[in-house]
């Protein structure tokens, strides 16, 4: 999934893992990571995503990482907000009110900026990516965010035979052996949700369940 595969999505308008709500998985678990109003959340490949903003009324700095601009400045202005704007080695950033979106990759974050977040929230990031980026994500971002860091991982189990992704299937057992070594990984959630989402089922998938898991960065 190079970078140009994912702004030629966002021109095109080919944007359905875009959601129109917040996501009740996150409204229903984000309490168990119990971090204090004012932390910073790191939400990478936000898009234009609305959990951005559900997590900033939450009382979080929010830190979303996208590389399209075109999904940034729509985030913004289907919002009603009006970001300040600048620019840094790691790109561009926008910032309004709570929510800071910089638009670049996640994977040049420095290391001061990871340090400074106190908990992440990976919907649709990780189930993005191919098997052969997912180890450098894993040892580029999460491995460098700081101990105590905590938040929730959202994946995707599905037979991979079955469909090509994104989005991808990432089973428990990748989850662990991506992860294990940094942090502490507790299962909140599995269900089926191949009813919810016939377009997967159109495309051959015989079932799908999503799984949230509550992660905490180890000493």
């Amino acid at each position: 999934m190079e970078t140009a595969f994912w702004l030629q999505r966002w021109r095109e308008g080919r944007i359905g893992f875009h959601q129109t709500r917040v996501m009740p998985l996150l409204q229903k678990y984000w309490p168990r990571t119990a971090l204090p109003k004012g932390s910073r959340i790191l939400v990478p490949l936000a898009g234009k995503s609305l959990d951005m903003l559900w997590l900033a009324e939450q009382g979080h700095r929010v830190l979303g990482v996208e590389l399209s601009e075109l999904a940034v400045e729509q985030f913004f202005t289907e919002n009603g907000l009006h970001p300040d704007v600048r620019e840094s080695a790691m790109g561009r950033h926008y910032t309004a009110g709570d929510v800071e979106i910089l638009c670049g990759d996640v994977l040049a974050l420095d290391d001061a900026t990871l340090a400074g977040c106190a908990g992440f929230y990976d919907r649709a990031a990780l189930i993005a990516l191919p098997p052969e980026m997912r180890g450098p994500y894993a040892g580029q971002v999460y491995a460098r965010l700081p101990a105590g860091c905590r938040g929730l991982l959202f994946t995707l189990e599905y037979p991979q035979v079955e469909m090509n992704g994104p989005p991808f299937s990432v089973p428990e057992a990748e989850v662990r052996a991506l992860h294990g070594e940094w942090w502490d990984i507790d299962v909140l959630d599995r269900r089926d949700v191949l009813a919810k989402e016939p377009h997967f089922a159109e495309r051959g998938v015989s079932r799908m369940d999503t799984v949230a898991y509550l992660m905490e960065r180890k000493a």
